[in-house]
């Protein structure tokens, strides 16, 4: 008889049992403490559990585009503040159209009504413009106030300092402003604008190329003077005048605009846009570890690399405020760094003053786009979670009816192996309840109605996985098999069964979450993680405690309690009786 070959464990092999349940004790555990550290001890609600903000967004026609509120632009409004708003997908914030003009966009509790407002209404229309005068933002005298710094990779940092030799006095200051906002209204359009005529071209090209300075035609003049006017007068400081600074300027125009240096508010002329928002291709808030600020990157598109390289290089050329450049963001100046050189390379940073949700929160509006329509905030209300609330206590009532159910019939037809499925079972809810409240911090997931539902189907999933091993153990005991050999012969078996069966219950979840958007991705998500779940409680907790219980007199005797009796079974003798005998050989003597 050949000895069996080396490195094979048997099919009746038992394993090493402890270490699988070792491993998950200690997922349990880390779980349960990082659910306690990360002070989330509950699973996020959704908002028809936990009530919430609801935030109606009414879109608005510009002068200039009377249809552009159509169903097109209305969907990719959409688009936009859903991806702003939700992140990876399962916050449960939910964003949908209401008539032809109107969009919904519901928030639950827990999520931070202010920045998620900001995220659902900022149009996102992104400019980089010259600076052509800056003053303090209250009535007040202006006061020197250094600007922050700009940078690309690869390229030195601007400076933030006037260049010697410009003069300090108030009349010659307001002389260069008065001189550059008169060239700003009589200059090109720049590139982030529809291109001007070509006699408008030929005109510039003309006065930058005469030796002397060409009288301002009198229509430049007096914009220049009234837009002046306009800027003395603006106080920065007063709510509505700070929002209807520049509110409706045409990128290809100079226009009036405030912002916060530090703590104060200024105000600034700035010239025609130079860059548009459109030509940034990426941009993210991140740390920078030599400052330890937050600021934002952004990548630009080819066109846009080259816009910015020109503007940058024009503006380093001439004496502070006229070297710095105003990031716009809807009409609010957010940075003004100097210039020094022409920066190249394709990649900026924005920096002043961000905190991490501030930087993260531009970055994300930045990358998702601006919105192809501006919208104004028809109404905010407040939603309760009581009706909410009823149907939860329905729901659990409903699912605390089932799991009993679950159980009693376990115990009738299982008897003693119902006490491993019971056990199995209070496992995956202690990993379910961890996992939920952990991801409702780190990924923003909530649990809704529909979710809670997918967390009660997955009760018969995981019962039914203890079903299909225990009848294949149970078959393996009515050919006549011992229990510790019917255990392990049965697991590969029972293995496929289980696998197969999961496997299309995740994909169908996965094809789920990915068509579906709003509250039945919730259900989605969770009947996914809950399948994930029971193959690694089936793999790491089920089969290594039957292994385990295999070895004990209760089961390995077959007590009639135990769930395996053979005789109830209707087991067949042992095996090795039915095997024939070979006869002796017979004595020649005898014969």
């Amino acid at each position: 008889m050949a000895a069996p070959k080396k490195g094979r464990r048997p099919t009746g092999a038992q394993g090493r049992p402890g270490r699988a349940l070792a491993f998950i004790l200690i997922a349990m555990v880390a779980l349960t403490a990082g659910m306690f550290l990360s002070k989330q001890t509950t699973p996020r609600l959704g908002i028809d559990l936990a009530g919430g903000t609801t935030i109606t967004l009414k879109a608005k026609s510009e002068p200039g585009k009377p249809d552009a509120v159509n169903e097109t632009n209305m969907n990719t409004a959409v688009g936009i503040i859903d991806r702003r708003v939700n992140g990876l997908g399962v916050s449960e914030a939910e964003v949908q159209t209401q008539g032809r003009d109107h969009i919904i966009v519901n928030i639950p509790k827990g999520v931070n009504e202010q920045q998620a407002r900001e995220q659902v209404g900022t149009t996102a229309q992104l400019y980089f413009r010259p600076v052509l005068a800056f003053a303090d933002g209250a009535p007040a005298a202006p006061e020197a106030t250094p600007s922050p710094s700009a940078s690309t990779s690869g390229a030195p940092k601007a400076e933030g300092s006037a260049k010697p030799g410009a003069s300090a006095t108030p009349s010659s200051s307001a002389t260069s402003q008065g001189r550059a906002v008169s060239e700003a209204l009589k200059a090109p359009a720049a590139t982030a604008s529809p291109s001007p005529s070509a006699s408008e071209s030929k005109k510039a090209d003309d006065n930058k190329a005469a030796p002397s300075p060409v009288p301002t035609p009198s229509g430049a003049d007096a914009a220049a003077a009234d837009l002046q006017a306009r800027f003395a007068a603006l106080d920065c400081t007063n709510d509505q005048q700070r929002a209807a600074a520049g509110k409706g300027a045409k990128p290809e125009e100079p226009t009036l605009a405030c912002g916060q240096r530090g703590t104060a508010w200024g105000k600034w002329i700035l010239g025609p846009a130079g860059v548009a928002g459109t030509d940034v291709k990426e941009a993210q808030g991140v740390i920078d570890p030599q400052r330890g600020q937050w600021i934002v990157t952004m990548q630009f598109t080819d066109k846009g690399a080259d816009k910015f390289a020109k503007i940058t290089g024009e503006l380093a050329t001439k004496q502070a405020p006229q070297n710095q450049f105003a990031i716009v963001l809807d009409g609010k100046v957010i940075s003004d760094p100097s210039v020094s050189q022409a920066l190249t390379g394709g990649n900026a940073e924005i920096s002043g003053g961000f905190t991490q949700q501030s930087a993260q929160d531009l970055g994300n509006m930045l990358s998702y786009g601006a919105l192809p329509l501006s919208f104004s905030e028809d109404s905010v209300t407040t939603v309760t979670a009581a009706l909410g609330g009823e149907q939860l206590k329905a729901g659990l009532i409903a699912g605390a009816i089932g799991l009993a159910l679950v159980v009693i019939y376990l115990l009738v037809y299982y008897r003693g192996l119902s006490f491993i499925a019971i056990l199995s079972l209070l496992v995956s809810a202690i990993l379910t309840y961890t996992l939920m409240a952990l991801l409702g911090k780190g990924i923003g997931f909530a649990l809704n109605l529909p979710a809670v539902c997918g967390a009660i189907v997955a009760i018969g999933i995981t019962a039914d996985s203890f079903i299909v091993y225990f009848e294949r153990i149970r078959d393996e005991i009515r050919e006549g098999r011992t229990l510790r050999p019917a255990v392990e012969r049965a697991w590969p078996r029972a293995r496929r069964t289980i696998l197969v069966s999961d496997f299309v219950s995740f994909l169908a979840a996965a094809v789920l979450f990915v068509v579906t958007v709003g509250k039945v991705q919730g259900f989605a998500f969770t009947l996914g993680l809950t399948t994930l779940l029971d193959v690694v409680v089936v793999f790491l907790f089920t089969k290594p405690l039957m292994t385990l219980m295999a070895r004990t007199k209760f089961f390995s005797s077959g007590h009639p309690w135990s769930g395996l009796d053979p005789k109830r079974l209707g087991a067949r003798p042992p095996l090795r009786s039915s095997r024939r005998r070979t006869p002796a050989p017979v004595d020649a003597k005898e014969a």
